[in-house]
């Protein structure tokens, strides 16, 4: 029997290309010949990957990474308008972050900041300028409007914050329809987008919350019992470690921005560890486990960083050292075409010798 694995995407804006590339090699190389994925969950630009490959599959798309990588593609700068409105977009971030250009912070709501913006993009594609259309071109929401809720396997989990209560929401295909409104509150950057509003609530990006949704993968109330995964797989964008301690004012923002993205991750994963430790502990009875679909304890992919307390599980998934140490925080919003394609690029190498990794496991046992 296939073993279930649940892939959770953590956000981090246009460096979540690089999670586009990791999913292009595990599809690619026939990850579903030898796994069964059960969900995906993802959070802000992990979302929207997770939500791509998410479509692909329900609609049974013959190659499922296609629709993920047009539509990275189309987001990047592709006129020259539009490549020297991004390169002077970012060089003005990062001389900001340096203290060598002064900071004025209006709401995104504000009519000076839609007038601005609204003059600086003349000419430029409105799939460039206009997220919502943009995912528009790339997914038919009036289809997944008429599917409803799709409760068999693979589900979606997007998170996203509820602003006035503070609570991390999660918008499952489990439990109701999937609609662009969810996509574009769980990506919504309060300094650069307004509050998204879903009935009585609004809400801005996940990262605030869950970054990606990882402990809701292994409750049975949301993904259902025949979709407890054996294995969760993080494909993770924010680094871990520094070689050392940021003292410029833009290191010190890039840093404390890693750090805020890897939060909740580290909190997620040290729920299921205690969850995994329980159970190994004869904590739980058996006639209780059966009833969750619980076998035995939940595979995280492991490379450990030991120190003299904790051995943190750390997701198998991650940038090649050498790409993120050339990244910042700015980079981030970052949607030139040779940025892009590099991050791509890495996702690939890194997605293929995980998934090398993971069937040589596999083989082994």
């Amino acid at each position: 029997m296939k073993p279930k694995v649940a892939i959770a995407c953590q956000g981090g804006g246009s460096q979540t290309a690089f999670t586009a590339g990791a999913l292009k090699a595990l599809f690619a190389n026939g990850v579903q010949d030898h796994f069964q994925i059960v969900s995906l969950s993802g959070t802000s630009g992990g979302a929207i990957c997770a939500l791509l490959v998410w479509y692909a599959l329900k609609k049974g798309d013959e190659t499922v990474w296609k629709r993920l990588i047009e539509f990275w593609e189309d987001n990047t700068a592709q006129t020259l308008p539009e490549k020297l409105f991004n390169d002077f977009a970012i060089k003005t971030l990062e001389l900001t972050s340096k203290g060598l250009v002064p900071q004025f912070n209006l709401s995104p709501s504000s009519p000076w900041v839609e007038a601005w913006f609204s003059l600086t993009t003349q000419g430029l594609r409105r799939r460039f300028t206009d997220f919502r259309a943009l995912l528009e071109a790339h997914i038919d929401f009036r289809e997944l409007a008429a599917w409803g809720v799709r409760p068999e396997p693979p589900v979606l989990l997007m998170g996203a914050c509820n602003i006035l209560t503070g609570r991390l929401h999660e918008f499952n295909s489990r439990l109701e329809p999937i609609k662009i409104e969810q996509i574009l509150a769980s990506a919504c950057v309060p300094n650069l987008f307004p509050a998204v509003a879903i009935e009585n609530a609004a809400y801005w990006d996940g990262l605030f919350s869950d970054n990606p949704p990882i402990d809701s993968l292994i409750k049975q109330a949301l993904v259902g019992a025949e979709n407890i995964p054996d294995e969760i797989w993080v494909i993770k964008i924010n680094p871990t470690t520094r070689d050392q301690v940021p003292a410029a004012p833009d290191d010190i923002a890039d840093r404390r921005n890693e750090l805020e993205g890897n939060l909740s991750l580290f909190q997620s994963l040290r729920q299921i560890e205690d969850f995994n430790n329980l159970f190994l502990a004869g904590a739980f009875r058996e006639e209780f486990l059966a009833s969750i679909d619980v076998k035995e304890p939940i595979k995280i992919p492991k490379s450990f960083i030991d120190d003299p307390d904790h051995n943190y599980h750390i997701p198998l998934i991650e940038m090649s050292e050498a790409l993120a140490k050339t990244l910042n925080y700015e980079s981030k919003l970052d949607r030139s075409p040779e940025s892009i394609r590099r991050l791509i690029a890495d996702g690939e190498r890194q997605g293929q010798d995980f998934l090398n990794s993971r069937l040589a496991s596999l083989g082994g046992g």
